[in-house]
């Protein structure tokens, strides 16, 4: 066993990982075989299903700097002492993230059109075109759910990094007669975005799966994102198991490139900044600032 372990111990950890993938890589062939999958439909139909990426990145970055917006509006809130902005912040955060984002895409595609129908029924006076302007379609109402709820959750992270900046850095702020909104501006806000956005970038590759959600809403085949067009080619040839294993790998695909960047954007992001923490420095002060 000794030299089973040490024999194990010389083989690099890289190539056992390697060695690990491979096996799991051999799997999924054996399990492509035995499940007899429709290997030319799939070929045929990728170029179709990969065709909604555009609309899955659309849906994803629409939602994402919506998330930012109210993500950062409601951090402020949350670390706002004034009661309405409080209060407000902290409604938006309970209910976004206590409903489930599928009744949220539901509420912002199916009620919002019976409001403005009730509206102009109760006051007739209303311009008609109100009705219009809250029937959403299907990829506007999916963004704005996943901008909303996103955004809910993104609070914390915001909030979190905002009070990661030493309080020293807004007491020279103030020292020099800064306003509130100068010292967000140009002190803590540049400081505390080098801890907001690594896990923003984590949200960001979360959205882009959740983006299928939108499919629920009944999208155009036109305007469909890959997992919409994965579920119409996949009905209408009675292929769903080769449909759906298709579009699942484009979304792991598509992860993985994403999961790659953002690695790379987090050491970027870390370089010549060290938290504060057990004997580490504080984040220095901006030049001109606390001299």
């Amino acid at each position: 066993m000794d030299r089973l372990a040490l024999a194990s111990a010389r083989v690099p950890f890289n190539l056992k990982v390697g060695i690990v993938w491979f096996a799991v890589f051999l799997l999924i062939v054996f399990f492509f075989w035995i499940a007899a999958f429709d290997l030319p439909w799939m070929e045929e139909k990728a170029g179709y299903i990969l065709g909604g990426l555009r609309y899955t990145l659309l849906i994803s970055l629409g939602g994402i700097g919506l998330a930012i917006v109210l993500a950062l509006i409601g951090a402020l809130g949350r670390l706002s002492h004034h009661p309405i902005a409080y209060g407000v912040s902290g409604f938006y955060t309970s209910f976004f993230r206590g409903t489930p984002l599928i009744v949220q895409m539901f509420l912002w595609y199916l009620a919002l059109p019976q409001i403005g129908i009730n509206l102009l029924q109760k006051y007739p006076g209303l311009p008609a075109q109100l009705k219009d302007v809250l029937t959403l379609d299907a990829a506007i109402a999916g963004t704005l759910a996943l901008g909303f709820n996103y955004g809910a959750y993104m609070t914390e992270i915001f909030r979190a990094g905002i009070q990661s900046v030493g309080h020293g850095q807004s007491e020279a702020a103030d020292a020099l007669g800064m306003t509130y909104a100068q010292k967000m501006r140009r002190v803590i806000l540049p400081q505390a975005f080098r801890v907001i956005i690594p896990p923003t970038g984590n949200e960001f590759i979360a959205m882009m799966k959740d983006t299928a959600l939108v499919s629920i809403l009944g999208a155009t085949a036109t305007t469909a994102e890959m997992f919409r067009r994965a579920q119409l080619v996949g009905k209408a040839s009675f292929k769903n198991l080769e449909a759906y294993v298709l579009v699942a790998g484009m979304y792991w695909l598509l992860t993985a490139i994403f999961t790659f960047f953002q690695r790379r954007l987090e050491r970027r992001m870390s370089k010549g900044y060290v938290r504060a923490g057990a004997g580490a420095p504080m984040p220095s002060a901006p030049a001109g600032i606390g001299a």
